[in-house]
């Protein structure tokens, strides 16, 4: 039997450092009580004391933190709040980046490098840059309304409401959309549209039932890449979302920093995690099953 490499342990070498050892610290910490001190909490765990630590956390294992998160309706509309905020995004996105994706594949292949390149090209610029040009736009003296002004049309409230968050969750993950489709799109095999069309299918048909089925991964890989990170976003919710606004990233970040709650912020983003993880589980069984 052949043993693996340095280029097949390295991934999970990485997978073990960036990821594994800092859930570990994270979880250890929503594990902790808050205290008044710096750093603002106490760990229930030390590791100093080895074995004879473990058991003793073990046996006094406490989970009122996440017992107060469960009890926190602040928490619970949060978690709702970004789900359903990724959701329409995410739908958003997939009705946006297809068309997109699916014209991509149409042309030749210099015209699709230069189309992807026009895709990747918003990477170029700093995130936080683009989206304080959408506050420039959105704002109720900006670009948007001054175009309507010109148009004769009533000004738009945008800025600071959920809208605003949703167009730029929208603007900010589309690449991450249509690429994937792109992908799956551009090696699609035209005698299969041809073959469709020879027994009977209109254009629409040919798509449903051929161009479709054989995107349906790429889409599904582009919706989990944009919802899963937007579920958690930030910055989008920060700058564009008005104070009523609720998302679990914005929610963790006022517990770290300026509630200095540093458990509860902890048991939040674990609980986060763990709940992102079924739609992954999900497609990769999915996609077990599937024939392609």
């Amino acid at each position: 039997m052949r043993r693996p490499g340095l280029a097949g342990v390295a991934p999970f070498l990485w997978l073990l450092v960036f990821f594994g050892l800092p859930f570990l610290l994270v979880a250890k910490l929503s594990l902790s009580h808050t205290v008044l001190g710096v750093p603002p909490y106490a760990p229930r765990l030390t590791f100093s004391e080895g074995l004879g630590g473990l058991l003793a956390f073990m046996r006094g294992l406490n989970l009122d933190t996440y017992v107060r998160l469960g009890r926190d309706h602040l928490y619970f509309r949060a978690y709702v709040s970004s789900l359903r905020l990724a959701g329409i995004s995410t739908l958003i996105l997939l009705s946006v980046g297809y068309p997109i994706a699916l014209g991509m594949s149409r042309f030749g292949p210099g015209a699709r490098r230069a189309l992807v390149m026009a895709v990747i090209l918003p990477f170029w610029t700093s995130f936080l840059i683009r989206i304080y040009a959408w506050i420039a736009i959105l704002k109720p003296n900006g670009l948007l309304n001054a175009a309507l002004a010109q148009l004769h049309l009533g000004p738009l409230n945008l800025l600071n409401t959920d809208w605003a968050v949703i167009i730029g969750l929208v603007y900010a993950y589309l690449p991450f959309m249509v690429l994937p489709l792109y992908a799956v799109l551009e090696r699609q095999d035209e005698s299969l549209l041809e073959a469709a069309k020879d027994l009977g299918c209109t254009p629409l048909q040919a798509f449903w039932k051929v161009t479709f089925p054989i995107s349906w991964p790429g889409a599904a890989a582009g919706g989990l890449l944009c919802f899963i990170p937007m579920v958690g976003e930030f910055i989008v919710p920060d700058l564009l979302g008005g104070s009523n606004t609720l998302m679990m990233g914005r929610t963790i970040w006022t517990e770290f920093f300026a509630d200095r709650d540093w458990p509860a912020a902890s048991a939040a983003a674990i609980v986060l995690l763990a709940t992102l993880v079924i739609p992954i589980v999900y497609f990769q069984r999915q996609r077990a099953k599937a024939p392609w």
